[in-house]
């Protein structure tokens, strides 16, 4: 795989994680349920999981950028299975809405998992690390969109959490923003 095709599928991968913390953040307002404190780690992981994806695009394809992605991927995948352990016996109805009869901390564990396999298979292809004669690395305008919108959506998250919890420990059920009470 080339450089540039490796960059083409980092700018998909942003406008997916987009879509993960846009859907996350919608319902929070669209159903009025507030994140639990394990939910805001998953978003903080998918936020995080962006990283790589963005220095690859501003920087050129690297293993360490990678790297950085995978450890997001890989504590978001442990978050996410706490937050699944939690809520595996029987009777117990989750917290929160489903979605595809899955509650979001299934789909964000199903997500990382995802993540992490398909890291791995970017970090298989040795090509895209080769250095380019002094060709600099240039994005395009959607490249520039996905970084944006994951800018936006990160900062958006991190306003809501502020609201959410105050500048002390988030409620285990919250239902209230605690700044605006």
């Amino acid at each position: 795989m080339t450089s540039a095709r490796a960059i083409t599928l980092n700018v998909l991968a942003l406008y997916a994680l987009a879509a993960v913390l846009a859907t996350a953040f919608g319902a929070q307002f669209v159903l009025g349920e507030l994140p639990c404190p394990l939910c805001l780690l998953q978003r903080i992981m998918f936020a995080l999981l962006a990283i790589g994806p963005i220095l690859n695009i501003r920087y050129g394809p690297r293993p360490s950028h990678y790297a950085l992605s995978l450890l997001a991927a890989i504590v978001g995948a442990v978050v996410s299975t706490r937050q699944v352990l939690l809520h595996i016996m029987p009777g117990d109805t989750g917290y929160g809405t489903a979605l595809f009869g899955y509650h979001f901390y299934t789909l964000a564990l199903l997500a990382f998992v995802a993540a992490i396999a398909l890291i791995s298979l970017m970090l298989l292809s040795d090509r895209q690390f080769e250095r380019q004669p002094a060709a600099p690395v240039t994005t395009g305008i959607l490249a520039t969109i996905a970084v944006g919108l994951i800018i936006a959506l990160t900062a958006g998250n991190f306003a809501s959490a502020l609201l959410e919890c105050g500048f002390k420990a988030c409620a285990d059920d919250p239902v209230v923003y605690e700044l605006l009470k």
